[in-house]
């Protein structure tokens, strides 16, 4: 799930530059069959090196659990992060210019924080992304 930061990258950019960087459990069990498959029946997988590659398999099991968790956790954040704008005045910049303005409402579309904002030429803005507020005044 992505989440906007005020002024930041998502967490679904940060998590995909991780995975593409890492061995995926697929990936390492493909790799571990393929391994115990042809091995040479004289010479069998050495029990240490078998130990430790389960013991490698497990720690990766435990870092996507985690990784699965901490974005839970960013989505809370988020949440919490939008709601305490309210009643506040933010600069946000949108694709044609900068406005100033305050914080009317808040919806969640998606799972992510959708704020309204009533600028200081009355003009209502609505659909405006965490990631496109500059300042919070």
């Amino acid at each position: 799930m992505a989440v906007d930061f005020i002024g930041g990258t998502t967490a679904e950019q940060q998590t995909t530059a991780v995975q593409q960087s890492t061995l995926g459990q697929e990936e390492f069990l493909r790799i571990l069959l393929t391994q115990l498959q042809y091995q040479d029946p004289l010479k069998p997988l050495d029990n240490q090196q078998f130990i430790a590659q389960m013991a490698q398999f497990t720690s990766l099991a435990q870092t996507s659990e985690m990784n699965d968790r901490i974005d839970t956790l960013l989505t809370i954040q988020a949440a919490t992060q939008s709601i305490g704008l309210i009643g506040k005045t933010v600069e946000i910049q949108t694709a044609a210019n900068t406005a100033v303005g305050t914080v009317t409402s808040l919806a969640f579309s998606e799972g992510q924080p959708s704020l309204t904002i009533r600028t200081s030429e009355g003009e209502l803005r609505t659909g405006i992304r965490l990631s496109q507020v500059n300042v919070v005044r």
